[in-house]
């Protein structure tokens, strides 16, 4: 890998593992059930930028490491990760030319389909979570999505200027 390669994914794989480390920092328990997806909207804007670079691959590794720090079923969120990714990158000419609120409802119904499945898979395997568990990440992530946004199309602006 070159150098010029290095240094602008550096800025990107840093998105990634503050997703990643935001997902399981400690919080108070009255807030646990509203924490924002944080890795699944990292991936979907990225994954919809980069398509060919962060894709399911990335997704599927991502997932992996976030069963294994969340200590859930191992393969849970690596599967719903691809699947959002997958519809993300299969449809990312589409979504990246959306208004600002379309490109949030689509968020919404991906962070939707994300908890779906989570929700499948823990009911297949007999864990039962209160429905805010996964309707709260799903609202919280919806919100923050423009502002997240922004941040990154600036951390990306700045990653491609300085190459």
């Amino acid at each position: 890998m070159s150098n010029d390669s290095a240094s602008r994914r550096l800025p990107i794989l840093t998105c990634i593992v503050a997703s990643l480390m935001l997902a399981i920092a400690p919080m108070p328990g009255w807030a646990e059930a509203y924490r924002p997806d944080w890795v699944p909207l990292t991936l979907i804007f990225w994954s919809m930028l980069l398509p060919r670079t962060y894709s399911i691959g990335w997704a599927w590794i991502i997932g992996l490491i976030l069963d294994v720090a969340q200590g859930t079923l191992f393969g849970q969120h690596a599967l719903a990760l691809v699947l959002i990714v997958y519809i993300t990158v299969k449809f990312h000419l589409q979504i990246r030319v959306f208004p600002m609120l379309q490109m949030t409802a689509t968020v919404f119904a991906l962070l939707a389909l994300y908890q779906f499945i989570l929700f499948w898979i823990n009911g297949v395997a007999g864990i039962n979570s209160p429905a805010v568990a996964y309707w709260g990440p799903v609202l919280t992530g919806t919100i923050v999505w423009p502002l997240l946004s922004t941040i990154y199309g600036g951390i990306r602006y700045s990653a491609r200027s300085s190459g």
